[in-house]
């Protein structure tokens, strides 16, 4: 019987030939990752009390983009102790203010296919993008990995996801899992692992392959698997990472999967998710007309350098309508480099796009920009109620085709309307 691909990586990481969906099991962790909020200010008081040390700091991430810019006191304290923090342990590879944590670890040729990898963050599955299984962990099992360098899991099983066809003009990633978590729910996937298949994600940028890892997590998964191809070698190779063979990483023709769903992806349209959840999933026509007030495009799921590129197609040559307040947060500094370069940063200002810094931002809820009260439709992952500040400010979310959209007609509507 053969393997899943998830199977192949935890085998890998466990010094196994091969292993079962159930089977509990110790793996050593390749990487692990935290940021300013997640990372050294809780991570710090219990190393020292137990008196322990980074077993191999050379595999840890420290990234600091929660809290930067630092606005106020308990921002500059917390940012404080990261980089303290970051700097006396001993790691080598801390990236601060260079954007979030889930692009960035990429960016900076951290992830290949076959690792076996750790985040202190819920959408730390974006790096199965890469063909690397990585999951987010709260801080205890942190602890645990950074004093012995392992952690225990239970094998999960597979449910594959293929997107055949190809999705229509308009249409990303973002929508594709909108629709998912609208029909599964953010149980859908729980504790399974989510492979993305199909000639839909075949013909993906890395990018919009890392959103659909990303929002997994908003379907309950532990991880979400796109097999390497040549697609991501190529990717990688730009960012330093060379060598890469994706032959391995791959589902077995007769591996067991536990739950296999088809979708035609031309036969899905733009969604938006009502607030005050993900699973409100829905086709953007049945919100269409709802006034928006502010329009953010931001986030690891809405703000690299394709989700920009979307947003300014919509908006290039045009204004934001009067009364809406477009925001603009890049998801990583070389994100902004390579949108500036092709003009996309340009068009979004001279649309009348407010350019916020780069970081997590108001998707965290940190640095305020959202007026209490205001309908806001956003790129970013989740729109839990006080999610982006304000809890009486409802979100809707979108991809950043359809939050450019609604900027540009102060409510929301089909951004194909306005591609066309």
């Amino acid at each position: 019987m053969g393997s899943t691909l998830a199977e192949k990586l935890v085998a890998r990481a466990a010094g196994l030939a091969s292993v079962r969906a159930g089977e509990y099991l110790t793996c050593e962790v390749d990487l692990a990752m935290f940021h300013d909020s997640s990372g050294p200010r809780r991570l710090q008081p219990m190393l020292e009390r137990l008196g322990a040390r980074i077993r191999h700091p050379e595999r840890v991430v420290l990234v600091i983009d929660h809290y930067v810019p630092e606005r106020d006191e308990e921002s500059r304290r917390i940012v404080r102790i990261a980089r303290e923090f970051g700097a006396g342990a001993g790691l080598r590879a801390v990236h601060d203010a260079e954007g979030i944590c889930h692009v960035v670890l990429p960016r900076k040729g951290h992830l290949r296919p076959g690792m076996f990898a750790v985040g202190g963050d819920s959408h730390s599955p974006t790096g199965g993008a890469f063909g690397a299984y990585m999951f987010g962990i709260g801080a205890t099992e942190m602890l645990g990995v950074m004093v012995t360098g392992r952690i225990w899991l239970q094998v999960p099983q597979t449910m594959r996801v293929r997107f055949d066809g190809a999705p229509g003009d308009g249409v990303t990633a973002k929508d594709l899992m909108l629709f998912l978590i609208g029909r599964f729910g953010m149980n859908g996937g729980a504790y399974r692992a989510l492979e993305y298949a199909g000639a839909a994600v075949s013909a993906m940028e890395m990018e919009e392959r890392m959103t659909l890892a990303n929002l997994t997590a908003e379907l309950g998964g532990q991880v979400g698997l796109v097999a390497p191809d040549a697609t991501t070698v190529a990717w990688l190779a730009q960012h330093g990472v060379t060598g890469v063979d994706p032959a391995p990483w791959r589902t077995d023709d007769d591996a067991t999967i536990d739950a296999d769903h088809a979708f035609d992806a031309a036969a899905i349209g733009p969604q938006v998710a009502a607030p005050h959840s993900p699973a409100n999933a829905r086709p953007v026509a049945e919100a269409a007309g709802t006034p928006v007030q502010v329009a953010y495009v931001g986030a690891c799921t809405g703000a690299k350098r394709v989700d920009l590129r979307a947003a300014a197609r919509v908006l290039r040559g045009r204004r934001v309508a009067p009364g809406v307040q477009l925001m603009v947060a890049p998801a990583s500094l070389d994100d902004l480099r390579l949108a500036e370069q092709e003009g996309s940063m340009r068009a979004l200002r001279e649309a009348g796009a407010e350019v916020l810094p780069i970081g997590c931002g108001a998707c965290a809820g940190y640095g305020g920009g959202i007026p209490p009260g205001a309908t806001v439709i956003s790129s970013t992952a989740r729109n839990f109620r006080g999610r982006m500040g304000p809890e009486d400010a409802p979100v809707w979310l979108g991809s950043p085709y359809t939050v450019a959209a609604a900027a540009l007609r102060g409510a929301i509507c089909d951004p194909r309307e306005v591609l066309a």
